[in-house]
């Protein structure tokens, strides 16, 4: 509409109940506006005339009217007005009303400022502008959004108002793409009644075929070929704020999202969970899917005296990255180091230390002090038997509380973990809870075996005592040595009642190396046969070998090594660009950070269950598919600012033309960055971190090829220039979000 008494609305097409234009605004810079629109169709059971609406300003009368119920009415001068209440079923929590202004940010981002001077006030209006002011008093959703600054036009397209249906499982607030998948179902359901909207849901695949969203139609099994089932839904398409078009190409459709919405609908959710998140913390791409739920994560599990082997990195890496995907899932996670801190390698250790150890040299470094002294112990052993006596000896004595034995183990151990911290910080790593073997209480234990023995599931063999599993194919599982000491199954068993009985988890998981595949089988089903009805909920997230890590001189490896290895290089590398280095505030901490993302991102490239092989020059190369080069993509996306200090601090996504944002790689940014909340769903469904990573490399390299067609400095457009800073922005947040759920910290500068 373009002044006052001016266009009217067309008619809305066949079964559009509303029908919205303005044909002027009332307002003042006092943080009011009241907008003036046309009923044409039945709402709430009658046809209205010209209608009006005031709401503070930043909040949308089209949005309440939408998600209302309920309606005012009022007469100024002759002219009908009403309003929505705000406080309707739906929106009574915060996060939605949030929800809600980030949509009116969508709804004004294309219009032109406009002063109008304040007319017409009546005592009707009057009442209504006080209880409007109780409303705001009383909502700080309100509070927030009615301090706008100045006061802009409202434009609502004359083709209809699309009011989404709502689909379980679905989140449109938390992920843009659903918004559009629950619109193509919404289209399907419309044209085929007998395909049901979730069935619709389901079938929309996401960026198949070079298309925004594909459906095979013959999943739908309509009977008869599915070609005319395409053609009756292409037929029978009205377009939306969603989507576009749709194209019948055979069995299959193609739709079409509008540009502009989509583009506005993702970077104005990716700005509010990044910067406005209602956890206050950057949250996009995280859902609430696990919400109410418990998950034990036990990963890492390194050897107490022994030095941090890369044959550990696997395991913490992943299990580091799931504590994150389950987090950022709405789960709670409790993360735990079960060390392995008992059995007969102690007793070893503790007849080595008498011959080999040093107080002194246990101060200075005990992991290694320790390893060094079970390395020398361990080939005196390989010569002589009482060595190993000795050791079973010392270990029973553990066994049965002697405090003399313990209380070397109990240093060796408080040493040992204050060791692994050190390690692990360098990783990005914590744990929530250090636990052991040596934790699992004896009574646990003997009431598991006992158990089992009533059940008939134990026989003797040699002394020992096992539990026959070859029925199920996991052959026979020792639970009881025969001198009567525990062993690691026993422990686990024992650990894994204690736990739900503290926990009360609704999942377990073990992050374990496939070598442990048969154990933790027959863990589970030992388990399983005690009757345990949780036992159906633990899971073994298994994963391959690294093959050829060690130092480039190939000499044996601890973690360690390589972590300083790789920090080196990235050292002299940095030093190679002088100017850059001198702007970098820690760059040995930084060449330290690359490092380490090198290792991780090479580790984490392939899927998890494929071992794979260590290779320096593609983990260090700045080039393809490597850690550095996803940083490097992030340190440039997070330089743009500074090299446009014209162009911030930006203006509000309402503020931002989000139409000029029209190119085909700038479209191809917003839908990649559009999947990222799918990505993070399919990686906790799979505990897969491969497509998390495949995400980010995608994503580093599509910014790679944007550069020189989305140009920030120097376009002469100084509109354009902010729009694609904006784009440039979210991408920088939506691949450090990624970067952070693999356990990796984005840098700034490099």
């Amino acid at each position: 509409a373009n002044k006052r008494g001016g266009a009217q609305p067309q008619r809305p097409r066949r079964g559009v109940t509303l029908n919205i234009g303005i044909p002027c605004i009332i307002t003042s810079k006092r943080a009011r506006f009241r907008a003036f629109a046309r009923y044409i169709g039945e709402v709430e059971g009658e046809t209205g005339p010209w209608i009006g609406v005031e709401v503070p300003v930043g909040e949308s009368w089209t949005e309440k009217k939408l998600a209302g119920r309920s309606w005012t009415d009022g007469t100024v001068n002759g002219t009908k007005y009403f309003e929505i209440s705000s406080n309707t079923a739906g929106w009574d929590d915060g996060e939605q009303r949030a929800a809600r202004r980030r949509r009116i940010d969508r709804l004004l981002s294309d219009v032109p400022t406009r002063s109008v001077s304040k007319k017409r006030e009546g005592d009707a209006l009057s009442l209504e502008r006080q209880r409007l002011k109780r409303m705001r008093s009383s909502s700080p959703a309100m509070s927030d959004t009615s301090t706008s600054a100045e006061v802009r036009g409202l434009f609502v397209r004359p083709q209809q108002v699309f009011t989404l249906p709502s689909i379980p499982g679905t989140d449109p607030e938390r992920s843009p793409l659903d918004a559009f998948k629950v619109a193509v179902a919404a289209s399907i359901n419309k044209a085929l009644p007998e395909v049901s909207l979730e069935a619709a849901y389901k079938a929309a695949d996401i960026g198949r075929k070079g298309v925004d969203f594909s459906v095979a139609v013959a999943r739908f099994k309509l009977g008869g070929k599915p070609d005319p089932w395409a053609k009756k839904v292409e037929e029978s398409f009205v377009a939306d704020d969603f989507i576009e078009s749709v194209k019948a190409e055979g069995a299959f459709l193609s739709f079409t999202a509008r540009t502009t919405s989509l583009t506005r609908n993702v970077l104005t959710t990716i700005d509010h969970y990044t910067n406005h998140s209602p956890t206050g913390q950057p949250s996009f791409g995280s859902n609430e899917s696990g919400k109410g739920k418990n998950v034990v994560i036990e990963y890492s599990s390194p050897n107490i005296a022994k030095q941090f082997h890369v044959g550990h990195l696997r395991s913490t890496i992943i299990g580091a990255f799931l504590c994150n995907v389950y987090k950022a899932c709405g789960w709670n996670v409790t993360s735990l180091n079960y060390l392995g801190d008992w059995g007969r390698q102690f007793g070893l250790i503790a007849v080595g230390f008498e011959k080999y150890g040093s107080e002194e040299e246990l101060e200075k470094n005990a992991i290694r002090h320790l390893y060094d002294v079970y390395v020398k112990i361990n080939k005196d052993a390989e010569t002589d038997e009482s060595v190993n006596d000795a050791a079973r000896a010392y270990f029973k004595r553990m066994e049965d509380g002697d405090e003399s034995a313990l209380k070397h183990w109990r240093k060796w151990r408080e040493l040992s973990i204050e060791r692994y911290k050190d390690e692990y910080e360098r990783l990005n790593v914590a744990f929530d809870i250090y636990s052991g073997e040596s934790q699992v209480g004896k009574a646990s234990q003997d009431d598991c075996l006992k158990r089992l023995e009533d059940m008939g599931l134990v026989s003797d063999s040699n002394g020992a005592k096992i539990v026959d599993l070859e029925k199920y194919k996991l052959g026979k599982a020792v639970v009881r040595k025969k001198d009567g000491t525990s062993i690691y199954l026993t422990r686990d068993i024992g650990g894994a009642v204690e736990r739900y009985e503290k926990y009360k988890f609704d999942k377990m998981i073990y992050v374990v190396a496939s070598q442990q595949d048969l154990h933790l089988a027959q863990f589970f089903k030992v388990l399983e046969l005690l009757e345990y009805p949780w036992a159906k909920n633990l899971e073994h997230v298994n994963f391959g070998m690294v093959q050829g890590m060690s130092t480039r001189k190939g000499t044996a490896v601890f973690l360690e090594q390589i972590i300083e290895e790789a920090a080196k290089v990235m050292h002299e590398q940095m030093q190679s660009n002088e100017e850059k280095y001198k702007q970098i505030e820690n760059p040995q901490e930084t060449a330290q950070e690359i490092g380490i993302t090198a290792i991780k991102i090479q580790d984490m490239s392939a899927k998890r269950i494929n071992n794979y092989t260590f290779n320096w020059s593609r983990m260090l190369s700045f080039e393809g598919d490597t850690g550095p080069y996803i940083q490097y993509a992030h340190v440039r996306l997070a330089s743009i600012e500074r090299k446009n200090p014209n162009l911030v601090p930006l203006p509000p996504p309402s503020d931002i033309k989000f139409e000029l944002l029209s190119e085909a790689k700038a479209r191809d940014i917003v839908f990649l960055l559009a999947t990222y909340p799918d990505v993070v769903k399919t990686a906790q469904e799979r505990h897969e971190p491969s497509g998390v990573v495949t995400f980010a490399m995608k994503l580093a390299h599509l910014i790679a090829s944007a550069w020189e067609t989305l140009i920030v400095k120097g376009e002469p457009d100084e509109e354009k220039a902010k729009a694609r800073l904006f784009l440039f922005i979210c991408a920088r947040d939506v691949l450090g979000a990624a970067l952070r759920l693999l356990s990796i910290t984005p840098l700034e500068r490099m």
